[in-house]
């Protein structure tokens, strides 16, 4: 754990979180400045900064990480219709240095990028 990273203490319970699911790799919770009416973030239990820092071991992690975003997606019930999105760096909108990947969802009318 990284002391002064927000997801690490979410995932050890120090702060408190709208929990979705969770398991022995991964957290999924609510976030809490949502940018569609169903907005959750798949956090892995360790502690890695970014994409960027994700190792040729995190392989399988990775692969995991997108099949827990996706089981989100059905259990919230927005499986035929969301969006995952991973941001790398300050620039592109990274705000937390903690690897996650936000579920978007729950539109009632289609989105255009």
């Amino acid at each position: 754990m990284v002391d002064e990273c927000v997801f690490c203490k979410i995932v050890n319970k120090q702060l408190p979180s709208r929990l979705v699911d969770e398991d022995e790799e991964f957290m999924a919770f609510h976030d809490i400045n949502p940018k569609a009416p169903i907005h959750v973030l798949v956090v892995p239990r360790r502690h890695i900064e970014s994409d960027n820092s994700l190792k040729t071991q995190d392989e399988i992690l990775a692969g995991r990480m997108i099949l827990k975003a996706a089981a989100v997606a059905k259990k919230l019930g927005i499986d035929e219709a969301y969006q995952l999105k991973v941001s790398v760096g300050e620039k592109a909108g990274q705000s937390v240095w903690h690897l996650h990947v936000h579920v978007l969802g729950g539109w009632d009318t289609p989105q255009v990028e």
